[in-house]
């Protein structure tokens, strides 16, 4: 645990009690503060008390007397709406943050005196792929043994992890929930995937989305900017980081074109990575050939990871030992069988359009199964993805009209898990891959994509006997 700095004898509001409420109210009260918590829900503030922690509604003079208020990434604190304790909280002037600035506040120690090497964090924020990509630097560093965690919106909550030794890296999942409330962020290294439309309701459209983004970089200044520049943001934000082209504080990542003419280049084409400095070439790593990362888009997390690793000081061919040994995360392209011909991947982390296009994109004669809860802009773009797809198996409560959507596409409405994956194997031959992409949201039918993708893969089991 890494207890808070910084509030000692202090009382602290912390608003949601689940995961990462919890862990923040432990870690408040290791540092000597007074933690004061409220969940809405019976069961949460139970297990708080149960914890003997105070709980009391944040309101009035009990608000009013906080020196913060914490509270957890899921509960809205500007759009659609603040949620009333944040209201009240912002009329009173109490500071509101979160547990990953906590964490960025209290991570350094008086130990840090003693060491030889001063540990670092890695921060990885972005649309897609950003789980992949910290779990593959978090891989490769312990492969090359390093002393490593991995925590944020994977792994371990932030406060959570241990005390950090000599030398170690900690390498954070963000996502703009969490980047976008943070009074502090200052990672040693910030790591930039892509952006494409996700959370537009709760960032108030694209442009509150990458600003949320954005404050990775803005906020604390990191050494050394990764940044994938595919898109306009992207590109934008390696321009307002870099001095010039040839500051090799920032490293341009990029699956889309060759960029030899920079300070610091990682850029990947037709499955060939390639690492450039000042125009020199100076890495190159085979990417074809690693089954834990198929597919353009695991390409482009793997040059991100790359470009990390190097930032550590890691030779190619350690990364590239790394790379070859790295298993794939559950539900990101993952391979869950192979029988008979027919690969089953499950890739229920694809709930927004884009990223399952880029599932759509690593795999050839698909049996795809899609559907679910669907996210604002609709889902019609999938349609001009699906050049591969042999036929989808349609599920969801409103499966008729997400079916309806994929113009061009053979389609067949089953509504449930069970019957798509039983089509799905009864129709698959030889060469084919049936792979669940959802480009939704899990929420109609599940609790989280997480128990969706463990559905596929039982069922594929159960169906190959």
């Amino acid at each position: 645990m890494i207890p808070v700095q910084g509030y000692s004898g202090a009382r602290v509001g912390v608003l949601g009690l689940g995961r990462s409420g919890l862990s923040a109210a432990r870690a408040l009260h290791e540092g000597g503060a007074v933690p004061v918590c409220w969940d809405d829900n019976d069961a949460a503030r139970a297990k708080a008390e149960g914890e003997g922690f105070e709980t009391a509604k944040l309101t009035g003079k009990t608000l009013a007397d906080l020196a913060l208020l914490i509270t957890s990434p899921g509960i809205p604190h500007l759009y659609p709406a603040p949620n009333p304790v944040i209201a009240e909280a912002l009329e009173l002037g109490v500071p509101v943050d979160n547990d990953i600035s906590l964490f960025f506040r209290s991570f350094a120690n008086s130990q840090w005196d003693n060491m030889d090497v001063t540990p670092r964090v890695v921060a990885v924020t972005g649309s897609n792929g950003k789980s992949t990509t910290s779990a593959l630097i978090h891989h490769v560093l312990e492969h090359a043994g390093r002393p490593t965690q991995l925590a944020g919106n994977i792994g371990r909550g932030v406060l959570d992890i241990d005390p950090a030794i000599d030398g170690e890296v900690v390498v954070l999942e963000l996502s703009s929930y969490q980047t976008d409330l943070a009074r502090a962020l200052t990672p040693d290294i910030a790591v930039f995937t892509n952006l494409s439309p996700d959370h537009l309701d709760r960032h108030h459209g694209m442009g509150g989305y990458f600003a949320a983004k954005r404050r990775l970089f803005a906020e604390g200044g990191p050494e050394r900017a990764i940044i994938g520049v595919d898109e306009a943001e992207g590109l934008y934000l390696a321009g307002q980081m870099a001095e010039g082209p040839q500051d090799d504080r920032v490293i341009r990542v990029s699956v889309e074109r060759k960029m030899t003419d920079f300070g610091w280049t990682v850029f990947a084409k037709k499955g060939f990575l390639s690492e450039y400095r000042k125009g020199r070439q100076i890495g190159s790593i085979d990417l074809r050939a690693i089954k834990g990362l198929p597919g353009t888009h695991n390409h482009q997390n793997a040059c991100c990871a790359y470009a990390v690793c190097r930032t550590l000081g890691l030779a190619p061919r350690v990364i590239e030992a790394g790379f070859a040994s790295y298993p794939g995360l559950p539900h990101r392209s993952q391979i869950v069988a192979e029988a008979g011909g027919v690969t089953y991947v499950n890739d229920s982390k694809a709930t927004n359009v884009d990223s399952a296009v880029k599932a759509l994109g690593a795999f050839k004669k698909i049996r795809w199964i899609c559907g679910g809860l669907e996210k604002e802009g609709g889902v019609s773009a999938l349609a001009g993805a699906a050049g591969e797809v042999l036929k989808a198996y349609v599920i969801g409560r409103e499966a008729a009209g997400f079916a309806m959507q994929l113009s061009g596409v053979e389609t067949e409405v089953c509504t449930t898990m069970e019957q798509a994956v039983a089509r799905a194997m009864e129709d698959a031959g030889e060469g084919e891959t049936v792979l669940l992409a959802p480009a939704a949201a899990s929420f109609d039918q599940y609790d989280s994509f997480e128990k969706r993708g463990d559905h596929f893969a039982a069922l594929v089991t159960a169906g190959l006997g």
